[in-house]
């Protein structure tokens, strides 16, 4: 696995595909595999280079406070560190979080923004969330098991779990057998999360952004919608039928038709431009 030096640690990253740059961002507790779904399609039209973002995967992992904006400044100086002016950016989740503060931060460098299950400020309900998360992270002392218990349910829509049980266990399966993260980076990553506050800064967002939601979504709900769409000059929205807050894992091929659509459909109209 090739690695890059940038913003004083070490990245790990996976490269895939060939033509303009498409960089995508993991989402809480998870490393570059969790693109496993979408990279082998993105990759027909795109160089995918999927990252770990610090305190994941086989990045460096500090052992200090940071957050979503120290995440960008993490991405911008990869992509500095690998040469790359600008690149489509995608995220989901904490991704999508991180896909925003690098597009607001440093426009130059995001030529697209795909924000997924994403959220401009973190409020109560969210906050709760994530640090019952945190509880039982450390009652169980394992990220992994954590993520399959306590995250899933959130992320996947009940008739998932109903109608194919077999696509659940191969899903923890595969978290199960990636690099696992350590209880006490899943604690600063989610304090990363919770701090989160970007809505007075939206406006500053010139590329053109393709938002989308679960329509079941709680986590993450469409109640972010509006102050994307509103701020974002350049912004279209995507909902997402019959979904809780991982579209991507829950209906892949509509997932990767419609997000590839606007990929292609916004480079092609920037290359023309």
């Amino acid at each position: 696995m090739p690695k890059v030096k940038a913003n004083k640690i070490t990245i790990n990253y996976e490269q895939q595909g060939s033509g303009e740059p498409l960089l995508l961002i993991p989402f809480l507790s998870a490393e570059h595999g969790c693109y496993a779904f979408q990279v082998a399609e993105y990759a027909k039209h795109f160089n995918c280079i999927s990252l770990d973002l610090r305190g994941t995967g086989l990045s460096d992992k500090p052992a200090a406070p940071y957050t979503t904006e120290d995440l960008a400044d993490d991405v911008a100086a990869f992509m500095q560190g690998l040469k790359i002016p600008s690149a489509h950016v995608t995220g989901v989740s904490l991704g999508a979080g991180v896909g925003l503060c690098l597009a607001i931060k440093y426009p130059d460098k995001v030529k697209t923004l795909s924000v997924h299950s994403g959220w401009t400020k973190t409020d109560l309900f969210l906050k709760t969330v994530l640090e019952g998360w945190q509880v039982s992270a450390k009652a169980l002392n394992s990220v992994p098991e954590m993520v399959i218990q306590n995250i899933f349910p959130w992320c996947f829509m009940p008739t998932l779990y109903v109608e194919k049980p077999e696509f659940i266990q191969t899903v923890s399966d595969f978290v199960r057998s990636r690099p696992a993260q350590t209880v006490e980076d899943f604690i600063l990553q989610s304090n990363a999360v919770i701090a989160h506050d970007l809505e007075d800064q939206l406006h500053r967002i010139t590329a053109p952004t393709q938002i989308t939601f679960g329509s079941h979504d709680m986590i993450t709900s469409t109640r972010f919608a509006s102050p994307m769409t509103q701020n974002i000059r350049k912004a279209e929205l995507v909902i997402f039928d019959n979904c809780a807050h991982t579209p991507n894992f829950e209906r892949v091929e509509e997932f990767n038709q419609k997000t590839l659509a606007f990929l292609r459909r916004s480079h092609a109209e920037g290359a023309a431009a």
